[in-house]
C-alpha cells in the first residue's frame, strides 16, 4: 500500500479534465477505449533516429512527449533546440535499448489489456457516473514511473510491467514483492487506482497519517475489485472497507470515497 501511494505522489497529477475517447477505426468496436500505442512510434525514433517518428511523436502525440521529455524523464524543456538528441541519446544506453526491444515483444499483441480495461471503465461508470473516460496510452519510461496522469491522459509505463522474473528488475534491485507487482496483471487495476486516487484523495487539511493512507488506499482497492468484479487486492484494509459498506448500504461509492 506504501508504494501506491508513494508512486502517486511520483506521478505527474495534473489532471485538469477529461473526455470521452475511442479507439483507433481498426479496433474492436464493443470496446470503450483501447490504448494507443505511443511506444511504437517512441520505439521506432529510438532504435533508428527515424526522423518521421519524431514528427510524428511531435504532431500526433504532443502530450504524451513533453510528459514523458520534461515530467518524466526531466530532461529540459520540450522546445529546447538540443532536446531531440538529448531524448535520443537518453535512449541509447544498452539497458535501455533492451528495455524496448522487450516491451515490443511482449506487448506486440495487447487485445486483452484493452479488453479489460474497456470492461472496468465501463463498470466504473456504473458506480461513479459523474466521471469521463481519459485517452490511455502506452510509453517506454526508464523504469521511473508505472502510472502517469496528465491533463485528459492516462500513460502506462510498459516497461514497468514486463514480468516479476525479468532480469533486469533484479539487477537494479526490487525486492521481490515489487517485482510481484511489476506485470501485466497489474496494468488495469494499476490504471483505476490511480484514477481513483487522483479524483478522490484525501480530504483536504487532513493529517496524512499512515493510518489513514493506509484505509483510503483500502478504499480505493475496494472500488477497484468491484469494478474488476473479482477480490484482486485481499488486505486487512480492503476487508475494513467491505465491512463498513456492509454496515453502511445506503452509502453511495462516491460518498464512501469521500468520507475517508
Amino acid at each position: 500500500m506504501r508504494r501506491l501511494y508513494t508512486l502517486l505522489l511520483l506521478a505527474m497529477l495534473l489532471f485538469v479534465g477529461c473526455q470521452w475517447r475511442w479507439g483507433n477505426a481498426d479496433d474492436n468496436p464493443d470496446w470503450l477505449l483501447s490504448v494507443s500505442r505511443y511506444d511504437r512510434v517512441q520505439s521506432l525514433y529510438l532504435t533508428t533516429g527515424d526522423i518521421s517518428a519524431l514528427q510524428q511523436m511531435n504532431t500526433e502525440y504532443p502530450q504524451q512527449t513533453r510528459t514523458l521529455i520534461e515530467d518524466v524523464l526531466r530532461l529540459g524543456r520540450v522546445n529546447d533546440p538540443h532536446i531531440n538528441s538529448r531524448f535520443l541519446s537518453f535512449y541509447q544506453d544498452s539497458t535501455l535499448q533492451t528495455v524496448i526491444a522487450e516491451t515490443q515483444v511482449q506487448y506486440a499483441d495487447m487485445t486483452d489489456v484493452n479488453q479489460q480495461l474497456s470492461d472496468a471503465f465501463e463498470n466504473l461508470l456504473k458506480l461513479l457516473p459523474n466521471l469521463c473516460v481519459p485517452e490511455v496510452y502506452a510509453q517506454i519510461g526508464s523504469f521511473d514511473q508505472s502510472i502517469i496522469v496528465s491533463n485528459d491522459l492516462l500513460g502506462i509505463s510498459l516497461d514497468k510491467y514486463l514480468g516479476s522474473d525479468y532480469p533486469l528488475y533484479k539487477k537494479y534491485g526490487y525486492s521481490a514483492e515489487q517485482r510481484k507487482q511489476m506485470q501485466r496483471s497489474y496494468i488495469v487495476p494499476d490504471c483505476i487506482s490511480f484514477f481513483l486516487l487522483y479524483h478522490f484523495p484525501l480530504a483536504d487539511g487532513q493529517e496524512t497519517t499512515p493510518e489513514l493512507r493506509h484505509q483510503h488506499i483500502g478504499r480505493i482497492q475496494w472500488v477497484v475489485n468491484h469494478v474488476l468484479k473479482r477480490p484482486f487486492f485481499d488486505t486487512p484494509n480492503v476487508k475494513e472497507a467491505d465491512r463498513f459498506m456492509k454496515a453502511h448500504h445506503n452509502l453511495s461509492v462516491e460518498q464512501f470515497l469521500k468520507s475517508s
